[in-house]
């Protein structure tokens, strides 16, 4: 098992960002996080950074304004052949529609899972103790 280091979560919602935040400390868990409030300026970051300091996961809301999970998806696989590391990507969602289960299937190169908000203590581990990390 591989130990999480840096983790990127791409959502609008500000609470969502600190209970987050508090959920890892709560839990222990000590890793480098950066909060995107939608998926363009997640992929701006990625693309502006050259490759550095790509994370080893990716918590990823559906909706969101301006570039949403899906459309963040489609950005994110055109540039994982130029990346150096590709990233875990979990979907994060209040949408509990089949819909959108099965089309974060339709990623399974990248994305790992799908958990509904909120998340919780026994989703982390699942998340931050995955043997493929």
């Amino acid at each position: 098992m591989k130990m999480v280091k840096s983790l990127y979560v791409i959502d609008d919602d500000k609470i969502y960002h600190f209970l987050f935040k508090n959920l890892l400390k709560q839990n222990g868990i000590d890793v480098t996080t950066k909060f995107f409030g939608d998926g363009a300026e997640a992929i701006e970051y990625i693309q502006s950074n050259n490759n550095e300091q790509l994370p080893d996961l990716i918590l990823l809301d559906v909706n969101m304004p301006i570039m949403d999970g899906w459309q963040f998806l489609e950005e994110y696989s055109k540039l994982t052949t130029s990346l150096s590391k590709t990233s875990i990507v979990y979907m994060i969602s209040s949408s509990n529609s089949e819909v959108d289960m099965n089309k974060a299937k339709e990623f399974n190169d990248i994305v790992k899972d799908y958990y509904l908000k909120p998340i919780c203590k026994e989703d982390l581990d699942k998340i931050f103790m995955s043997e493929e990390v």
